[in-house]
């Protein structure tokens, strides 16, 4: 059976995205082909949410600010924890992602954010180098 995520992915990879966006992912070796989302020995789904039912009488949702910047940032808090547990994370943002709400029979109160793929590193794996901008590029001092 095809990974719902790849199949996401081979769409993405074979009409959408643009001839320039391919040559840029080309320096990671990567295609529609996502192996450490089966071979990963966790896959955390994360979802951010915008409203959140109240458990009192009132009836309207709860609005939540800045949900997506706090997933974000929470997610940042995850990988820097599990580095320090002696982990590997890879990030993966298929998009669209709502498959997962149908697979973990979610409501589309939750929006998917990332699956995050966790394990111990692999030796031997090829990290491609790549260059940095310099600091000048990328911030003023004054």
């Amino acid at each position: 059976m095809t990974d719902p995520a790849e199949t996401v992915e081979a769409a993405f990879y074979s009409a959408e995205s643009t001839k320039n966006w391919r040559e840029d992912l080309k320096i990671f070796g990567t295609n529609s082909i996502k192996p450490y989302l089966t071979e990963a020995p966790a896959i955390i789904a994360i979802f951010s949410r915008s409203q959140i039912q109240q458990d009192s009488d009132e009836s309207a949702p709860k609005k939540t600010y800045y949900p997506i910047e706090s997933t974000g940032i929470a997610v940042g808090f995850l990988i820097s924890a599990l580095h320090q547990l002696g982990l590997a994370s890879l990030t993966h943002t298929p998009r669209p992602a709502h498959f997962l709400n149908r697979l973990l029979g979610l409501d589309g109160s939750y929006r998917p954010f990332l699956l995050l793929a966790v394990g111990y590193p692999r030796h031997g794996v090829h990290v491609p180098k790549i260059a940095r901008k310099p600091l000048s590029e990328i911030a003023t001092f004054r």
